[in-house]
């Protein structure tokens, strides 16, 4: 796996551990699909070798 890579899914989650932490209700629910669509399109981007 390439580093890059892995240091970017990893703060992405320790992102999702502190929003899962600190926020509550509507904005906790928006806060997690972004997180998990900017993973998403990290992972697409390296698959498709940008």
């Amino acid at each position: 796996m390439n580093p890059r890579l892995a240091a970017a899914l990893v703060a992405f989650a320790i992102l999702f551990g502190l929003s899962l932490m600190l926020l509550t209700g509507k904005i906790l629910y928006a806060v997690l699909i972004l997180l998990g669509g900017l993973a998403l399109k990290t992972l697409i981007a390296h698959k498709a070798g940008l």
